[in-house]
């Protein structure tokens, strides 16, 4: 039983490293080229698949961090409610000025109407010796 694991194990050791070498995209093998590995490891079995593994198998980098992590709904992301935040605000003063500026339009007719020959009388001209006026 002894000896039969000493053949399976190394056998299978020697498959799944060359079988792993093989799959590897060549652009990801570090160290020497892919070809090289391959005959390295059928070569020199135990070795050459303990030196692949070491030294030229492709550094997989787990895919969770290739990414920073982003929010997935809008009410999540901070900027979106900042920019949320900032849009109704400017809405609310838009409306506040609108507001003001029909008060003060209203408040101008309404003085307009009560004292319309008094307009030339505030800036101390007579309203018929304004240019453009008739005479």
């Amino acid at each position: 039983m002894i000896r039969l694991l000493m053949v399976i194990l190394p056998l299978a050791f020697l498959i799944y490293g060359l079988i792993d070498a093989l799959r590897s995209d060549a652009a990801d093998v570090r160290s020497l080229p892919k070809t090289a590995w391959v005959l390295i490891i059928i070569v020199l079995p135990l070795v050459g698949v303990a030196l692949w593994l070491i030294f030229g198998r492709p550094d997989y980098a787990p895919q969770s961090n290739a990414y920073p992590k982003q929010p997935v709904a809008p009410d999540d992301d901070p900027d979106f409610l900042r920019n949320l935040e900032t849009a109704r605000r400017h809405r609310t003063e838009d409306e506040r000025l609108r507001k003001l500026q029909a008060d003060l339009e209203a408040r101008e007719a309404k003085l307009r109407e009560e004292k319309p020959d008094d307009d030339g009388a505030r800036d101390g001209t007579n309203r018929q010796d304004k240019p453009g006026s008739a005479s």
